[in-house]
């Protein structure tokens, strides 16, 4: 990361980021599309931020912030972490820009890399030994009872206890609703390894769900006893 660009990013994204309440989902363009204004207006300023236009860039960041601000609410309830992340995403597209072909929409180009740098985010708590359950891993979902809510709470607290690879690939292929083909674009896995994670991730998850359950039925029989 350099030093000299670095701040400009950030400044932009401290002035205009907004979260994920009220965001609108950015429709994505391939560079190859033809006939639009505003894909050619995103395919000019990729080439001019690729030569070193700040300009440019920060038009690209003001089309996508909000995207990537949505995407990084999956690894993130913290607002201030959200700024921080999407920061780190476009400070690395930047600077990976010129390894864009233009061959995929942008926007899937920059959540794969934000897909990189939420699984880091994961990675660095889990080694700091911070992970706690004041965070959640996806919006508020709207249940038919109480029963699914608590369902809802029960998965969510499990998946934050197992690590961060198994929770990604169940984040992607459960909560996103990802085929195997999409959450392996987006980890930069293969379908054969998404499979095998997948499949190791869900009986990991199991014993955690029996587990809790277990001990919540031991701890309702203590205090029946007393």
């Amino acid at each position: 990361m350099s030093a000299l660009t670095a701040p400009w990013v950030r400044t932009l994204l401290m002035n205009t980021l907004t979260y994920p309440s009220g965001m609108e989902e950015t429709r994505p363009v391939a560079m190859s599309d033809e006939g639009s204004n505003w894909a050619a207006e995103l395919s000019a300023d990729v080439r001019a931020a690729t030569r070193g236009d700040g300009e440019a860039y920060s038009r690209i960041i003001g089309r996508y912030q909000q995207t990537i601000a949505r995407r990084m609410h999956r690894f993130t309830r913290d607002p201030a972490a959200i700024e921080e992340l999407v920061h780190d995403v476009f400070v690395e597209a930047y600077f990976g820009l010129n390894k864009y072909r233009g061959d995929a929409p942008l926007e899937h180009w920059l959540q794969r890399i934000a897909t990189r740098v939420g699984y880091k985010y994961w990675e660095q708590k889990k080694r700091l030994k911070t992970v706690s359950y004041e965070e959640g891993l996806h919006e508020p979902m709207m249940a038919e009872n109480a029963a699914a809510d608590e369902a809802t709470e029960e998965v969510e607290a499990a998946l934050e206890k197992l690590p961060p690879r198994d929770r990604l690939v169940l984040t992607l292929l459960y909560l996103e609703s990802r085929s195997v083909a999409e959450a392996a674009d987006l980890a930069g896995w293969s379908q054969t390894m998404v499979k095998v994670q997948a499949y190791r991730a869900r009986a990991k998850l199991r014993k955690l769900i029996e587990a809790t359950n277990a001990a919540e039925i031991r701890k309702g029989e203590s205090h029946g006893r007393d």
